[in-house]
This record gives structure tokens, C-alpha cells and sequence, in this order.
């Protein structure tokens, strides 16, 4: 089984982008770890305890049942919302948890974003992922775990850009949907409080819709990578 290492500058980042996925793969089995670089605040209805409540409320919607899978960990570094900065400390700091998870897979937003935090975050995760490897250099919270270098780095969409996702393949969520919705609805403060956001469990509906009929599948969720995948057979794509 894969760890599988989702990074994002805010709480709710990860689950407007592959809420379904991380359902989905933690349900098949594999361990799934959720980064936040910051604590998403401040925001104009939310505050930290709050946000904090939201984000392992999101946790355990995306979690599999009693019995199945593997449970979702999530993991907060504390860096500062609206100015996460690329640097060799927080290189460092997402390298260390690299190390702590052995991730084997890490995703973080596409680089093409309208917000800072989103852009930073994925150059430091892009660099991390080389750090992460690094001998003789000790990471912080690495939790005594070795170098590591991750096989794939993906990106997912969530996106303050008004652009259309241009993705290279799209997961079928079609069975965890119905989990994604339930974890961004956990983020009241962010969205059923927030006049300019509610509404946005149908949008997210829509759009997943929309990239499941790309692919035959009710639900879809977009991704891209810069490496190219490796195919052993013709089934999977039938």
C-alpha cells in the first residue's frame, strides 16, 4: 500500500481538490496523511479554534467506516495564512513530514493560482520533495524517519483562478462523492456562513460531474503531473 501525502496552504484546500480521492484511497487501504501549511486564519467568519474544529470534523468525514481502510491523519505546520513564503525553513519543515510519512506520493494545488499562498505552497513542496532526500541533514519533524524521496508529485485543482483545469488524468470518485461533499461542508465558517460561498457543495458537485463524464464516470476529480505514468496494461483505461 501507498502513503500518499496531500499538501495545502489552507484547511480546505485538500478537500475542494481531491476530498473524494483522499476518501477513496484511504478506503482501498492506503495511508493517507493531510498537510496544512497554515491554519487558514484569519478569515471574515472563522477563527483558529473554530477552523481547527471544521478541519478534524473534514477529517472524519473523509475517513472510512468501522472495519475499512485506513484512518486519515492530519498534520498542521505553522506557518502564517496570507504569507506563506518559500524558504529554506519551510522546505525543511514539509520535507520533515515527507520523512515522517515515507510518502511515496505527494499532491499540492497546480501552480497556476491566484493566490500566493497557493503558489508558494507548491514551490516549496516542489523543492521539498528534493530535500526530503537529502543524507547527513536533519529534517524537523521527521519523527526519526530516513530520507525519502517520493515517486510522484501531483497536482490538484483548487483554484482562485478563473481558468478551466487542463488536467493529464482524472480519478474516478464516483463511490466516495457523497464523502467530499460531507467534508467541505464541515467548513461552515468558510462557506454556509459566508454569503460570497454559499452554494458551494452544488458547484463542487458540478464540477465533479462535469470531469466524471470525461472519463464515463458520474464523478471525476482532475489531476496532473509533470512525470509521465507508467501503463502495464490496457485495462485501466477501459
Amino acid at each position: 500500500m501507498a502513503s500518499i501525502l496531500v499538501i495545502g496552504p489552507h484547511p480546505d484546500d485538500q478537500e475542494l481538490g481531491v476530498g473524494g480521492s483522499m476518501a477513496l484511497w484511504s478506503r482501498q487501504g492506503h495511508r493517507v496523511t493531510i498537510l496544512d501549511l497554515t491554519n487558514g486564519e484569519p478569515t471574515p467568519f472563522g477563527d483558529p479554534e473554530t477552523r481547527a474544529k471544521e478541519a478534524e470534523a473534514a477529517r472524519l468525514a473523509l475517513c472510512p467506516g468501522p472495519g475499512e481502510g485506513a484512518p486519515i491523519e492530519r498534520i498542521r505546520l505553522t506557518m502564517k495564512n496570507r504569507e506563506v513564503t518559500h524558504s529554506i525553513e519551510s522546505r525543511h519543515a514539509v520535507a520533515g513530514v515527507m520523512r515522517a510519512v515515507q510518502a511515496d506520493i505527494v499532491l499540492c494545488p497546480f501552480d497556476q493560482d491566484a493566490h500566493p499562498d497557493h503558489i508558494a505552497c507548491t514551490r516549496i513542496v516542489e523543492d521539498a520533495r528534493f530535500d526530503a532526500k537529502l543524507t547527513k541533514i536533519e529534517m524537523p519533524g521527521s519523527r526519526g524517519q530516513p530520507p525519502v524521496y517520493p515517486r510522484w508529485l501531483w497536482y490538484y485543482y483548487a483554484s482562485h483562478l478563473r481558468a478551466v483545469p487542463q488536467p493529464g488524468f482524472v480519478i474516478d470518485v464516483s463511490p466516495t462523492m457523497d464523502r467530499k461533499i460531507a467534508a467541505v461542508e464541515c467548513y461552515a465558517s468558510q462557506f454556509a456562513r459566508n454569503p460570497r460561498n454559499r452554494g458551494i457543495a452544488e458547484y463542487v458537485r458540478t464540477e465533479a460531474a462535469y470531469f466524471g463524464s470525461k472519463i464515463g464516470a458520474a464523478f471525476g476529480e482532475p489531476l496532473f503531473s509533470k512525470e509521465p505514468l507508467r501503463l502495464k496494461d490496457l485495462s485501466s483505461i477501459f
